[in-house]
């Protein structure tokens, strides 16, 4: 069983900066890729982010690509999701989760997901 918690979100204005950060199940880090996903209201969940354990690659949506950047530090296993230049449409639950590996196709499958974290951007 892998446990996952969301931290971070929040109210920000348009053109903000947020940094999710995901608390992992000590060790899952070196077995898992974990992935950030969001819903928002009325839409189907997407996925945005991964980042694979093996061979470090990390993967984006086109939606988010050039302004969230995924990380990991082993150490204090945790995942984050850096976030700037935010607009209104990622309004949304953000949603961490782990699966094996993860790939540019971004699919919403995952093992083990986490109770999500809200991220309001509005002014």
């Amino acid at each position: 069983q892998v446990q996952l918690v969301e931290s971070g979100g929040g109210l920000v204005p348009p053109g903000g900066s947020l940094r999710l950060s995901c608390a992992v199940s000590a060790g899952a880090l070196d077995f898992y890729a974990i992935g950030w996903f969001r819903q928002a209201p009325g839409k189907e969940r997407e996925g945005i982010s991964c980042s694979n354990t093996h061979d470090t690659t990390t993967y984006y949506s086109d939606s988010v690509k050039g302004r969230f950047t995924i990380s990991r530090d082993s150490a204090k296993n945790t995942v984050y999701l850096q976030m700037n230049d935010l607009k209104a449409v990622d309004t949304a639950v953000y949603i961490c989760a782990a699966r094996p590996y993860c790939d540019a196709a971004l699919p919403v499958r995952a093992d083990y997901w986490g109770q999500g974290t809200q991220v309001t951007v509005a002014s």
